[in-house]
């Protein structure tokens, strides 16, 4: 199915983002090859410098976008340190991006740990075997890590390392863009000064 073929509307009509987000993130699961909830996730340095890796979203909703870390990481320590946070995802398929900004929140322990246990239990063991983001000495220091917890583990649950959880976007600007010829894209971005506000919609010119 061509991204043409999947639009039944003017989604520059909506009148707020997040249902609006999930019909597209809909149409990713249904047409992108890998990963429709990857993710672009920017974050600034101490200096202002930017950092920007992808990311795979975990979760949305009106309050806002959920994925997970190592908090000792080097985003997790940047997200920490600033609370603010964008993403983009671009999905090449249907022609479409989806940008996002705003302020970041913990996620609550009972959040974090419903998703911890929904994970394999191989990741769950890498979550304790990596030091995310910090120098490795070699392959093999890593599996021998892997094999350490493997056996400290080997019997019931996985307990959640105390530095690995979640944060939430709180969305204070979603832009919507659409692919069309000659570079005449359509753009909507929705806005509000806190999370908490209610949206105000701009058309953008493209």
């Amino acid at each position: 199915m061509t991204a043409n073929e999947l639009i039944t509307g003017d989604f520059t009509e909506a009148n707020e983002p997040f249902s609006l987000f999930g019909t597209w993130l809909k149409d990713a699961e249904e047409n992108e090859i890998n990963d429709p909830n990857a993710v672009a996730l920017a974050t600034v340095d101490p200096d202002g410098l930017p950092n920007v890796r992808m990311v795979l979203l975990k979760g949305y909703d009106e309050r806002g976008f959920v994925f997970y870390t190592n908090f000792e990481s080097q985003k997790g320590r940047e997200i920490l340190a600033s609370r603010k946070a964008a993403m983009c995802f671009h999905w090449k398929s249907l022609r479409r991006q989806v940008r996002i900004r705003g302020p970041v929140e913990i996620v609550s322990d009972d959040e974090a740990d419903e998703y911890f246990k929904s994970r394999p239990r191989g990741s769950r063991i890498g979550a304790w075997a990596s030091k995310q983001s910090r120098p490795l000495e070699s392959r093999f220091a890593l599996e021998k890590a892997v094999a350490e917890y493997t056996a400290r583990h080997a019997i019931g649950e996985i307990p959640r390392p105390e530095y690995w959880s979640g944060f939430r976007i709180l969305p204070t600007s979603i832009e919507f863009w659409h692919d069309r010829p000659f570079r005449l894209h359509d753009r909507v971005e929705f806005r509000r000064q806190k999370p908490e506000g209610g949206w105000a919609k701009i058309r953008m010119y493209p």
